[in-house]
C-alpha cells in the first residue's frame, strides 16, 4: 500500500459551484457522526484556520468556504436532507446555526445523480429540509431525459454565463431562528445609536440605512471589505442586535446577517449590500434577499422606506447588489397592520464541477 495512503483518509466529495456560492458536497455517510470530529474533519478539508486555505480547497473567502450535507430524509414532508456548514477562515469554527440558499441550489441536482431521488422527464420536483432551520423548501430541476441538465439560458448575477434554472420555493419561513418575524417586537429599534430594522424570514438579518453608517450604499464589494471602521461599526452593532433578537452572545457566529440599505439606481426596489458578517457578499446570498424582500413590503422598517414601490408587483421585489440585482419571489397576506410572509422563493443555477475524492490526515480522522 503506497505510503501515502497510510497517512491520509480519502473521502467521495462533490465539487459544486451553487448560486453564488462553491463548495464541497458529501454525503452524510461519508463523514464521521461524532459532532467535534466532523468540525475537524470540514476544517481540515477546507484549509482552515488560514487566511489562504492553502492547505484545502477552501476559496478564501465566506461564500467559497461553505459545505452541504446530504441525506435521504426520514421525515415525512421531506424526500432530502441538507445540512450547511459555514466554516470559518481565520478561526479553528465551524458555525452550524446559518443556512445558505445558493448552497442549496445544488441539493437537488447532487440527490439526483448520486442516486438519492429519482429523476423524472422534464423537471424533478422535490422536497428538501433544511437540518439546520427545520425548514423545508421545494426544488425544481432540470432532468430532460430524466438526467439532470446544466445546459440553459437562464443567468443569475454574480456568475458568467448561463445555464438551466433551479426554482427554489422556501416554506415557513418567518421565524427561522427566533420564532418571530420582527424578534425585537419592534419594526425599528435603536442599536449601538443606529437606527435598524431586525427581521427573521429565512434568516435573521439587521437592516440599517447606508447613510447612517456614512455610506452610499452603492460602494463595491472591495472598497467595503476595506473600510476596517466600517466593518468594526458592523460588528459592534451585531453585538447588540443578537442580544436584542435572542441570539445572545454572536461574536462566534454569522447570524444574524447584516445589510445597509439604499434607495434604488438601476430600476429595482432597493439597493442593499450584504455582509456575511465580517466580508461583504459579492452578490446577495437567496435566505438574506428573502428576509430584505420581506422587509421591503412591510411598512415601518428600514427598507420599506427606501423601496420604489412603483416598481413593478408588490409581491415581486427586485434588489440591487454589488454584481447586478436578484429578483425575489413573495406570498404574503396582511390581516389590518399585520403582515404574514407566507413562502419566499428565487431561481438558482449551478454547475457540477468535479467528482472524486477530498483527502484529510488520518491524524484528523483515524
Amino acid at each position: 500500500m503506497p505510503r501515502d495512503a497510510e497517512r491520509q483518509r480519502s473521502i467521495p466529495c462533490v465539487l459544486i459551484r451553487a448560486g453564488t456560492s462553491k463548495g464541497p458536497f458529501f454525503h452524510k455517510a461519508d463523514l464521521p457522526t461524532d459532532k467535534a470530529m466532523l468540525d475537524a474533519v470540514l476544517l481540515s478539508v477546507m484549509g482552515s484556520p488560514d487566511v489562504r486555505q492553502i492547505d484545502g480547497i477552501g476559496g478564501a473567502t465566506t461564500v467559497t468556504s461553505k459545505v452541504a450535507i446530504v441525506s435521504s430524509s426520514e421525515h415525512p414532508d421531506a424526500d432530502i436532507d441538507y445540512l450547511f456548514a459555514q466554516v470559518d477562515i481565520e478561526r479553528q469554527l465551524v458555525d452550524w446555526e446559518p443556512t445558505c440558499g445558493n448552497m442549496l441550489s445544488g441539493v437537488g441536482p447532487f440527490a439526483i445523480e448520486q442516486g438519492l431521488f429519482a429523476a423524472t422527464p422534464g423537471t424533478t420536483s422535490l422536497t428538501v429540509r433544511n437540518v439546520n432551520t427545520e425548514s423545508f423548501i421545494d426544488v425544481v430541476v432540470q432532468t430532460p431525459g430524466g438526467e439532470v441538465t446544466y445546459e440553459g439560458s437562464c443567468s443569475i448575477h454574480g456568475v458568467p454565463g448561463t445555464s438551466a434554472p433551479i426554482e427554489l420555493h422556501f416554506r415557513e419561513i418567518t421565524g427561522s431562528q427566533t420564532g418571530a418575524l420582527f424578534p425585537t417586537g419592534s419594526r425599528i429599534d435603536l442599536l449601538d445609536g443606529i437606527e435598524a430594522t431586525c427581521i427573521d424570514v429565512a434568516m435573521p438579518l439587521v437592516l440599517v440605512r447606508a447613510v447612517d453608517l456614512g455610506l452610499s450604499g452603492y460602494e463595491s464589494t472591495t472598497e467595503l471589505d476595506n473600510n476596517n471602521s466600517v466593518l468594526a461599526r458592523i460588528h459592534d452593532i451585531r453585538l447588540v442586535a443578537g442580544k436584542a433578537m435572542g441570539l445572545d452572545d454572536v461574536s462566534d457566529k454569522v447570524i444574524p446577517k447584516f445589510a445597509v440599505v439604499a434607495p434604488s439606481t438601476n430600476g429595482g426596489h432597493f439597493a442593499s449590500r450584504y455582509f456575511t458578517p465580517s466580508q461583504c457578499h459579492p452578490a446577495y446570498a437567496v435566505s438574506g434577499s428573502i428576509a430584505a424582500a420581506s422587509a421591503a413590503i412591510i411598512d415601518g422598517t428600514i427598507a420599506h422606506e427606501a423601496t420604489n414601490h412603483d416598481a413593478r408587483m408588490p409581491d415581486v421585489v427586485e434588489i440591487e447588489h454589488p454584481s447586478g440585482s436578484i429578483v425575489v419571489g413573495l406570498q404574503s397576506e396582511t390581516d389590518g397592520t399585520e403582515v404574514r410572509i407566507l413562502s419566499g422563493g428565487a431561481v438558482r443555477t449551478a454547475r457540477t464541477l468535479l467528482k472524486g475524492s477530498v483527502y484529510v490526515p488520518s491524524s484528523t480522522w483515524p
